[in-house]
């Protein structure tokens, strides 16, 4: 049986990865791993979204989520296999296919088991997390109001196959987008008296804003600012009247996000006064940094240790999860596990060893098995008291 469900969780897998859908346009996606849970008895619904799945195996209360995410990138796949992409300009090149069919396999051995559960495993198919919207909607269905407690994962190529990684606390990070309009004064090269050159202003802006990881917030919080695109000027000899700039913001907790928000309108305000430009600042907050509770995320590396894999501390990631607006709102933990890819996430030679879907199924199964029991557990004690 175990032999059989592999080769099944894999081939599903290659499945999804020669179809993939972008955020929001997961509608294939969602027929396919509604039928392939139908397959296996566990009835599935969309609870008003428009694309992904909830399914509920087992009954009662108390009820724990495992979540997976389901969409790809807009990426050109670089990888010649038989099951490369078929949709031109779109990939799964952060391994959302491995992630579905993962969590495909721990439903289908956790409804094996159904009869024995202490409580109810929610199923979470969800759309749009590369848009960092998917988690939003899933929340605002009121699904997910009733859980005790949340578990996802995400593969990390760097990882080796059966490596197991994750932290109490703060782990992935903020994800904020800055936008920065200069707004000055155009003119010719030959008169730049004449202008308000907003390339030079641009220039001072940016070396600015570099002070606020290294002058403003303490070096042991994690602080990341970096401008990405510069856009101003059309031709050679003709100072423009606008440069637009765009980059990120990468922190660990809402008190130093805020304070590099204020730093970073205050050295605007400030470039903006000394230079005679308008400099419009519009910050966009991306996925909350992801939070993990320290009992949950205990659990998870006691039963991955148990189940065989080799558990390794991390450092705190800069990449960003829409998980954390889970965690904002209900306790549980977010994991990595190796996937042993030459190239990394987003890269269109990304290529990860799908030998860990049916080990990382066993596994999920597993914890929200002794998830169900941990609470259960205290709930008697809580009632002995």
């Amino acid at each position: 049986m175990s032999i059989l469900l592999e080769k099944q969780l894999i081939d599903w897998r290659r499945e999804l990865h020669r179809h993939p859908e972008l955020s929001g346009e997961e509608i294939q996606t969602t027929q396919k791993i509604k039928a392939w849970l139908a397959q296996y008895g566990i009835e599935a619904s969309s609870h008003g979204l428009s694309t992904g799945l909830i399914a509920d195996i087992g009954s009662g209360h108390p009820i724990v989520a495992l979540r997976a995410d389901i969409d790809a990138l807009p990426i050109h796949e670089q990888v010649d296999q038989d099951f490369s992409s078929t949709q031109h300009g779109v990939m799964h090149a952060c391994g959302h296919d491995l992630h579905s069919s993962t969590i495909l396999g721990a439903a289908i051995l956790l409804k094996q088991n159904e009869t024995k559960l202490q409580g109810t495993v929610r199923i979470i198919f969800q759309p749009a997390e590369e848009t960092y919207s998917g988690a939003y909607e899933v929340l605002n269905t009121g699904i997910l109001d009733d859980v005790s407690a949340i578990f996802g994962f995400h593969n990390i190529p760097d990882l080796p196959l059966g490596t197991f990684a994750t932290r109490s606390g703060a782990f992935y990070a903020n994800v904020d987008r800055i936008k920065i309009r200069i707004q000055g004064k155009g003119g010719h090269a030959g008169r730049p008296h004449e202008t308000k050159d907003p390339i030079v202003v641009a220039a001072q802006l940016i070396n600015a804003v570099q002070t606020i990881s290294s002058r403003t917030i303490n070096n042991l919080d994690t602080c990341v600012v970096s401008i990405t695109q510069i856009h101003g000027g059309m031709t050679w000899n003709v100072l423009p009247e606008t440069v637009e700039l765009e980059g990120t913001v990468r922190t660990h907790s809402p008190e130093v996000r805020e304070a590099v928000a204020q730093k970073l309108r205050q050295i605007a305000q400030g470039i903006a006064f000394a230079n005679s430009v308008e400099i419009l600042v519009d910050w966009d907050n991306g996925p909350s940094a992801l939070i993990n509770t320290h009992e949950w995320a205990e659990l998870s590396k006691k039963v991955a240790t148990d189940h065989g894999y080799n558990v390794v501390d991390v450092p705190l990631y800069l990449i960003g999860e829409d998980f954390g607006a889970y965690l904002e709102k209900i306790p549980g933990a977010f994991v990595s596990i190796g996937s042993g890819s030459d190239f990394g996430l987003h890269h269109p030679k990304y290529q990860p060893d799908e030998s860990l879907i049916f080990p990382a199924a066993q596994y999920f199964a597993r914890l929200a098995t002794q998830a169900l029991e941990s609470i259960q557990q205290n709930i008697e004690v809580r009632n002995e008291q």
